[in-house]
């Protein structure tokens, strides 16, 4: 008998250790900046070349693609290498799954990734820091390199739905697994807080790591109310022995 399949599920609580603050929380930059909210809307976004600039230089200020992951994002990492079968879910863009050791094919990002840019017409995909790099060489909105189309962070904007392959992927690993981790996510976005669910109806073992409660926690086989960066590594030292 193989060590169980354990499916993590990370939301913006993962990476506020490293700096990355939650745009999507109760007091995150989007509620407090309608403005704001249009620079990662698909229409605005698209209709508009001075949203395009404010969005380039929102980008060129975002911490993201400085910041380096934290003892949660290691905890994960450290499990999968420990060789128990580990899948990551993950709402955020940060990529630092990635980045503390777990390889990319078992992390799913559900929202895209802001460590990629992506043209809205040809779909050709290069670096962010690329695109930063001609943003700060004076490009105030640079065009495709490819084909001359706008090219847009690949992430998935307000008003873009989700890449319905990713999401079946998702569905699929959350079907299979024995538990069901989700740590830092307020569980109230779709389709990602309906996981939880599934996971449950599914017979996993259902854990939410959370400071505040989520929607789900009656569901949950165990609730952790304790930091994310002390918590996590402590729980997943649990599963790997």
């Amino acid at each position: 008998m193989g060590s169980p399949l354990v499916a993590i599920l990370s939301g913006a609580g993962i990476s506020t250790d490293s700096g990355i603050p939650d745009y999507r929380g109760p007091n995150g930059l989007w509620r407090r900046d309608p403005e704001a909210e249009k620079l990662v809307t698909y229409e605005y976004y698209m209709g508009d070349p001075e949203i395009r600039r404010r969005a380039w230089q929102m980008r060129r200020k975002n911490r993201t693609l400085q910041a380096e992951p934290n003892a949660a994002h290691l905890a994960v990492a450290e499990l999968e290498q420990s060789g128990v079968p580990v899948r990551v879910i993950t709402q955020n863009v940060d990529g630092l799954h990635q980045l503390a050791g777990m390889p990319a094919r078992k992390v799913i990002e559900l929202h895209g990734t802001a460590r990629t840019v992506a043209c809205t017409q040809c779909h050709a995909t290069a670096p962010m820091e690329n695109a930063i790099a001609r943003v700060e060489a004076g490009e105030d909105d640079p065009p495709c390199q490819e084909c001359g189309g706008i090219l847009k962070s690949a992430t998935v904007m307000f008003g873009e739905r989700l890449d319905p392959v990713v999401l079946s992927e998702a569905v699929a690993i959350t079907k299979a697994c024995q538990v069901f981790i989700a740590v830092g996510s307020s569980l109230q976005v779709q389709p990602a807080a309906g996981l939880a669910a599934v996971a449950a109806d599914h017979g996993a073992r259902l854990i939410i790591v959370n400071a505040e409660p989520t929607p789900y926690d009656d569901r949950a086989d165990e609730v952790v109310r304790e930091p994310i960066g002390t918590a996590l590594p402590a729980l997943l030292r649990r599963l790997s022995t």
